[in-house]
Order: C-alpha cells, then structure tokens, then sequence
C-alpha cells in the first residue's frame, strides 16, 4: 500500500477517536482539529523518514499518545481565552431556531462543557470516548491501555461526579 492510501486508510479510521482524545484535553474543536492534523502529519513524516510505524495492533495507542501529548503541549503554550462570538450580519431566518431556543442550547451546552472539564482527563477522556463517540468498552480500554476494571471505576467515578455537579445545575435536567 502507497503511503498516500495508507494515510487516508488511518485519517478514516482514527480520525474521530483521535479528536476525541484531543478535544477531551483541550476543550476546543478547532484546537483538537488542529492537534490531529499535527499527529498526522508526525506520522506521516515518520514513515516518510524511513522510520517504522508501530505494528497495526499497537499503532491507535501510538497515535492517541502522539495526539494527547501533541494537545497537552499545546495547552501549556497557550493561555485560554474565553470564547467570545464576533458580531456578525443577522438576518432573520424563518427555520432557524428561535434566539432564545437558541440561548438556552448554548447555555446548555456550556454548562455540560463545564462539568467534562471539571473531570480528570483521563475520566474526560473515557466519558468522551463512550458517550459521544458511542465506543464499546473493549474499545475504549485497548484506547486507553486499561484493563477493563479499570475502566469501569473510572466511568463509574466520572460518572457519579457528573451527576453530583449537574445535580447543582436544574436547567441540565428535563
């Protein structure tokens, strides 16, 4: 296989779970998008290199470590900035969401943002990889080199502290 084929064949199927592990640690879509090309790329200029990459049963733990490390450095040279959304040309739209529908999906969704980054990362991680990208638990354990014990206390911790803080926080509830 030609390494332009094998890099589509690894964007495709580690693509998503790569974002995940880097938006667990940073918070950011654009910034995990930006870490995964990064890994990417690493990976690439390996092969290129003449370098090995690590045997296909070891290679998604290699490209979850180069993309973990790749988010974490990213977030110690970068100060955070609260998201602020630029003024832009509104035009009435009669299928968009209503302002305030729109609001509170936006509080909402703040709220839950609020509550992952509050977790370790790596319960952030597991909750990321089950929840929103629906990995099996098998999956997310060889992911994050645990035994499956291990993984279920961690889900189980993370877990019981997400329903304890949104429990202070009524609008999360229906």
């Amino acid at each position: 296989m030609d390494a332009h084929a094998l890099f589509e064949t690894l964007i495709r199927e580690h693509g998503r779970r790569l974002h995940a592990v880097a938006y667990a640690v940073l918070q950011d879509g654009a910034e995990a998008e930006d870490v995964v090309q990064e890994t990417f790329l690493k990976a690439y200029k390996t092969h290129r290199e003449g370098r090995r990459l690590p045997p296909t049963e070891k290679l998604p733990a290699w490209l979850s470590a180069l993309t973990r490390n790749g988010a974490i450095d990213r977030l110690r040279r970068s100060r955070r900035r609260p998201f602020s959304e630029e003024a832009g040309d509104h035009h009435a739209d009669p299928v968009a969401p209503s302002p305030a529908s729109d609001l509170e999906a936006r509080e909402q969704t703040q709220q839950v943002d609020a509550l992952l980054a509050a977790l370790p990362e790596n319960h952030r991680l597991a909750v990321t990889l089950r929840f929103m990208e629906g990995m099996d638990y098998q999956g997310i354990a060889d992911h994050m080199g645990l035994s499956h014990g291990a993984l279920r206390g961690i889900l189980g911790r993370a877990m019981e502290t997400l329903r304890r803080e949104a429990a202070l926080l009524p609008s999360l509830l229906p």
